[in-house]
């Protein structure tokens, strides 16, 4: 029997707050017609997907991988109907997606001297948002940092730059040309949850807090909570008086790159890459960054 979509959307609302009550709300709909919903998709799947106790509802094992595959089919199912609409309607707007200090006007300006009806709407997204977005069609293309999940995506990478360490101001090395790993010893940590700003080499892997955004991340560090890492355009964004960037050679560069849904088929998203491939170079330029030659990945 085929999945029906509307079934696995009640069976998340339920599932991501355990609560009937609190998802029917959420979904508009009297709560014993949620229950009956429910009860018909555990009756299509053959399995039980939630269990109630004297705690409340509690997801079963089914119902847990469930959750985990429902994620991408819905996500997949609004993209289908986004690239259908866009389709149809012949739009001539491109979504533009990069993360904070990635240069976009470089490559923008080359596509736009090509497409000069196209409307380019960049967005700034956040390293947890950038896949979804591009499964799910929100954007057309994202400049991320690597690595990111590459899981129904095409991605290229464009160029690398330095990471430095982000100190408070009163701290013993602030102001230094350049430390070691050695030299942090340790120091308590403030790490980026996103996987790309997290050196290779960590002199301190199991220890400090976890920061969702770069602003929250050197608020823990202005608050003398711990040291942490940036890409070196971030720097030019997040100038204040109770940090200190420093170099740190040591550490493997960050790597940027170009994104979009594998499954995409869009020349003007096509053309984009192009734009960007082509102008690697100046973007790297622009921080002294180095650029991968044609697109290819350094190894």
């Amino acid at each position: 029997m085929d999945l029906d979509l509307r079934k696995l959307r009640y069976f998340r609302a339920v599932a991501e707050g355990l609560h009937f009550g609190r998802a029917a709300e959420e979904l508009h709909i009297a709560q014993p017609a949620l229950s009956r919903q429910i009860r018909a998709l555990e009756k299509d799947l053959g399995a039980a997907l939630f269990t109630r106790n004297r705690h409340g509802v509690v997801l079963t094992d089914a119902g847990r991988q469930l959750l985990t595959d429902t994620g991408p089919l819905l996500a997949s199912a609004d993209a289908v109907r986004r690239r259908v609409a866009v389709a149809a309607h012949g739009s001539r707007r491109l979504a533009v997606g990069f993360r904070t200090g990635i240069p976009v006007i470089p490559a923008t300006q080359v596509f736009e001297a090509q497409h000069p009806d196209v409307v380019v709407d960049v967005q700034r997204i956040e390293w947890d948002d950038s896949a979804a977005m591009l499964l799910d069609g929100r954007i057309d293309v994202a400049y991320v940092r690597l690595p990111i999940d590459e899981t129904g995506l095409r991605v290229i990478p464009l160029y690398t730059e330095p990471l430095l360490v982000v100190l408070p101001t009163g701290h013993r090395l602030a102001g230094k040309e350049e430390v070691t790993e050695a030299d942090l010893t340790g120091e308590p940590l403030v790490w980026h949850a996103d996987p790309s700003t997290q050196p290779t080499r960590r002199p301190h892997p199991d220890s400090g807090l976890r920061a969702r955004g770069v602003e929250e991340k050197l608020e823990h560090v202005a608050a003398g909570r711990g040291i942490s890492f940036v890409a070196r355009s971030e720097t030019v964004f997040y100038s204040r008086p109770d940090i200190s960037y420093v170099p740190i050679p040591e550490l493997a560069p960050d790597q940027v790159g170009l994104a979009m849904a594998a499954s995409r088929t869009s020349p003007l998203a096509d053309d984009f890459f192009a734009a960007a491939q082509a102008t690697a170079g100046i973007t790297a330029d622009c921080g002294n960054y180095e650029a991968y030659p044609d697109g290819r990945r350094e190894t």
